[in-house]
């Protein structure tokens, strides 16, 4: 394990001012979002979105990163080289997504899943690096209802979580550590609260058993929000409030850096929040975005299949919004 390089590349990651792009969604979901613009979902629409994306001019100024799902990483760019050459080319380190999907959880309560993904792991990383990847994502689920979480499901998740981890700075490849507690049901923010700090004692623990280096490390987790179905919605300072509460609580200081998921809420939404705990401070990890929907909704839609100046207008304006909100410099004014 080449300790130096992994912390080197995880302070990149989580740099001032910017943050990761994950464009690491599954044939499955880019179609359903494809579907929503009436765009068949074929791998020469998907390499063109793509190269959309990483072709925007300027938006390596506020990102660090992106999360390749396995076909990006060995597609080409639509000018010729493949797109991990181009990210590089402009300073963005490409990651990779390695996990294998979430699956019902054997003997687990209602909706409660498990990540897949171990077997074969070390022989994925390894061309994965050689094709140039520098980071990987692996995400945990964890549902809140009347039967979920379990300790079962909490422990089996953070256990997996630990061994990617592992395995990935073993390769040379700092791991993203994903545990995602869901914002689905009509819990209250106490409720996530509860939850989430459970969870992410449960995966440090797990991290710490199994001798993963933190300051290689990047954690993504979610935000301390109500379920979407809870009748009160809580402000953008109490969720901000809420979530450095637990992340304070439970997340070391070796750690170089968080940056969350938005788990569904509307692209404006992830950025207020972002900012807002950015604003309170007080804490000494890097506190950033790793944005799929929240970066990516308004440039698809601009795109369309072929507005590409139109999407890379989209996409910039929101990676620039996000940048600023990675250092509690956000403004609702600011938006179109």
């Amino acid at each position: 394990m080449n300790e130096k390089a992994l912390v080197e590349t995880a302070l990149a990651m989580v740099a001032k001012g910017k943050g990761l792009l994950a464009a690491d969604e599954s044939t499955g979901t880019i179609k359903k979002r494809f579907d929503k613009i009436n765009v068949e979902n074929t791998e020469a629409n998907r390499q063109a979105y793509r190269d959309m994306l990483f072709t925007t001019p300027g938006f390596e100024q506020h990102t660090s990163g992106v999360i390749l799902f396995e076909e990006t990483l060995f597609q080409k760019s639509l000018a010729g080289g493949s797109f991990a050459e181009l990210l590089t080319s402009k300073g963005v380190i490409p990651g990779i997504k390695v996990d294998k999907g979430a699956q019902p959880l054997a003997g687990g309560g209602l909706d409660e899943t498990v990540t897949e993904g171990l077997d074969g792991l070390r022989e994925r990383l390894a061309k994965y690096h050689a094709a140039g990847a520098r980071f990987a994502k692996w995400r945990a689920v964890i549902a809140i209802n009347d039967e979920a979480p379990s300790d079962y499901a909490i422990h089996v998740n953070a256990h997996a979580l630990a061994r990617y981890a592992a395995l990935c700075q073993e390769a040379g490849i700092v791991p993203i550590v994903e545990p995602e507690v869901l914002m689905d049901g009509d819990n209250s923010i106490e409720v996530t609260e509860e939850v989430t700090d459970v969870v992410l004692d449960a995966v440090f623990g797990e991290l710490s058993a199994q001798g993963v280096l933190l300051e290689g490390i990047i954690l993504k987790p979610n935000m301390v929000v109500p379920g979407i179905q809870c009748a009160e919605q809580n402000s953008v300072q109490e969720v901000a409030e809420a979530t450095l509460r637990v992340l304070k609580r439970r997340v070391p200081i070796a750690v170089p850096g968080i940056a969350f998921l938005s788990g569904g809420q509307s692209d404006v939404l992830a950025t207020a929040h972002l900012d807002a705990m950015n604003k309170i401070g007080g804490f000494t990890w890097g506190l950033t975005f790793s944005y799929g929907r929240a970066l990516q909704a308004a440039a698809l839609k601009a795109w369309g299949g072929s507005n590409v100046e139109a999407g890379k207008a989209a996409h910039l304006h929101r990676a620039k919004m996000n940048g600023l909100a990675a250092q509690g410099l956000w403004d609702q004014s600011l938006e179109k």
